[in-house]
């Protein structure tokens, strides 16, 4: 049996650790990120104009705060994430939307189900180099012409949280290039139609980086 590796493991130690705290200091951001509705309201639009029933998956939901907005945005949408404390508090917290839990290197979802995938700060945790099969994931489960969109913070450098709220518990939130990006969401056969990059607002260290790809229709 092959092992599961280690910065999964961190990742969801981390995750279940921090679970109440995160969802209570994170819960209520999207009222004040603009910009982060605006993304969402135009991958909303794109997912409906593809096919108006379109399944949407959140891939790496958390506690489901970018999943139950886009549900309020008319979307059939499902998340899942690797922390099992975390999918606890979405299904609490947003009872209305189903979530399960999985692996971005393994989703719980068929060839081409989903007419639109959201990776919203998902894929920070993943290793430079371990993130090619994860894009290749994402573009198995998007049906020919889907959408996917990313979100994630632009640098170089790692940062590392040692003991948040006080938890034993630390992990790597690594930074990423929107221009490599694009290279390995090219190379897993999707095509970035967008990129927004803003500067960082009030809390933020680094400027924050929107992609929108899809797959080429059939």
């Amino acid at each position: 049996m092959t092992s599961e590796p280690e910065f999964l493991t961190e990742t969801r130690a981390f995750y279940d650790a921090v679970a109440v705290e995160y969802t209570d200091m994170f819960g209520g951001l999207m009222a004040s990120s603009p910009m982060d509705r605006a993304v969402l309201a135009l991958f909303a639009e794109l997912v409906r104009a593809e096919r108006p029933d379109g399944k949407v998956a959140e891939l790496g939901c958390g506690s489901g705060r970018v999943t139950g907005h886009l549900h309020g945005l008319g979307l059939d949408v499902s998340g899942v994430d690797l922390s099992p404390g975390m999918i606890e508090l979405a299904r609490r917290d947003h009872p209305q939307v189903p979530f399960r839990v999985g692996s971005l290197f393994d989703l719980p979802y068929g060839d081409g189900e989903l007419t639109g995938a959201l990776a919203w700060y998902s894929i920070i945790h993943t290793p430079a180099e371990r993130l090619p099969p994860v894009f290749t994931e994402f573009a198995r489960v998007l049906a020919p012409g889907g959408h996917l969109v990313l979100a994630f913070q632009v640098g170089d450098e790692p940062s590392r949280q040692d003991r948040p709220f006080g938890h034993p518990v630390s992990l790597d939130f690594r930074r990423l290039r929107p221009e490599r990006v694009e290279e390995l969401l090219r190379e897993a056969g999707l095509r970035v139609t967008s990129r927004t990059v803003r500067e960082a607002s009030t809390g933020e260290k680094t400027p924050q980086a929107y992609l929108l790809a899809r797959k080429p229709a059939a």
